[in-house]
């Protein structure tokens, strides 16, 4: 079966030494290996401002904070999405606030979302599904309109690109993902993305307790709440070695990504994704939209094909149903929604395979 996702790590004959060496150092928890991983991704993504945390979901939380979020306020968000985006919203404490989705994508709307704000709206919550990445145009201008903070959830977005530039390298709070199945995996971990030396410094405070490692322990005086939310040495030396495969690694995804857009476009009973302007995907999944979805599973499925909605949409989560509304334009995506394997494992005969499979109908 061609898997959907699939972890990448590099070859053991270059991993395990440096795993190794850093496992039987004596330390083995925060330290200068954390701090080398974070200089090498700020010069991966172009932003000097990187801060290494646990998981995706720890630099959610943290950027939530940072841009001001707390019990009482509101932060528009997407229910396409994995669940930890919006967990995180009811994590600082704040009711999420739910969008529609662009039909021809699946991400989140800038008109619904500009319908959505009140004077409660303190964050928009951007997911870059699939890695493909919202309208950054349209929603950098409504940030500035109504001075509303926007945090990008680029969790599935890594190598993604608007204005040529990076994910993450812009003026915006932006978290990844090293979880097992991301572009890149740590084995999990993540990375918050900030825009100054100030808020880097706060958000280094609140990633450890409120203690500054920066001076000694017991010259620490703590004046507000953190967690424990740091990376370590060993998911860094992970994180490192990665490094030096991940543009090759991403390169596949796109390259597989393009393959489709052009070899699937026009289908019967089939729609590829339409793409923002000035934005470029880096495919983490393939998404589409078809006709008789469980009809086109299963003929995959009988040809060793994995396919799949992959995330339950989040408005289907008691936890969340103080948010319920209306969200048309989402119920007609999610009802024709389904992901193929797109990823560095799908050779060039994988995916003409994919292809000629779609081709027969279902």
């Amino acid at each position: 079966m061609i898997p959907i996702v699939k972890p990448f790590l590099p070859p053991n004959d270059e991993l395990m030494p440096e795993l190794e060496e850093i496992i039987y150092s004596g330390y083995i928890a925060e330290g200068e290996k954390v701090y080398d991983f974070e200089r090498r991704f700020s010069r991966f993504i172009g932003n000097k401002y990187c801060l290494s945390v646990n998981s995706g979901t720890a630099a959610l939380h943290i950027a939530l904070i940072l841009a001001g979020v707390g019990p009482g306020d509101e932060v528009i968000s997407t229910p396409l999405t994995a669940e930890p985006t919006n967990i995180s919203i009811k994590m600082a404490g704040a009711k999420v606030v739910w969008a529609d989705v662009d039909p021809n994508n699946g991400l989140i709307d800038a008109k619904s979302v500009r319908s959505r704000i009140t004077s409660k709206t303190k964050a928009i919550m951007l997911v870059h599904y699939a890695g493909m990445v919202c309208d950054l145009n349209e929603f950098n201008q409504i940030s500035k309109e109504f001075n509303i903070p926007l945090i990008e959830d680029a969790a599935h977005a890594l190598g993604s690109k608007f204005n040529n530039k990076f994910i993450g390298d812009s003026p915006n709070h932006t978290i990844f993902s090293f979880q097992a199945i991301k572009h890149m995996t740590t084995v999990d971990g993540g990375m918050l993305a900030v825009n100054s030396q100030e808020v880097f410094d706060k958000g280094r405070l609140k990633r450890w307790f409120g203690i500054d490692k920066t001076k000694p322990r017991l010259e620490n005086d703590i004046v507000d709440t953190g967690f424990k939310y740091h990376m370590n040495n060993v998911n860094a030396t992970i994180g490192i070695v990665q490094l030096r495969h991940i543009a090759e690694v991403i390169k596949k995804h796109i390259n597989n990504g393009m393959y489709f857009d052009k070899n699937l476009n026009g289908l019967s009973g089939l729609s590829v994704p339409t793409y923002y302007k000035n934005t470029e995907p880096s495919y983490w999944i393939y998404t589409l939209k078809v006709e008789r979805r469980s009809d086109f599973i299963r003929l995959l499925n009988q040809n060793g094909i994995a396919a799949s909605e992959l995330h339950l949409r989040n408005d289907k989560h008691t936890l969340f149903s103080e948010s319920k509304r209306e969200l048309p334009q989402l119920d007609d995506f999610y009802g024709k929604l389904v992901h193929i394997p797109c990823g560095w494992w799908v050779n060039s005969e994988d995916r003409q395979k994919i292809v000629e499979v779609i081709n027969k109908g279902w």
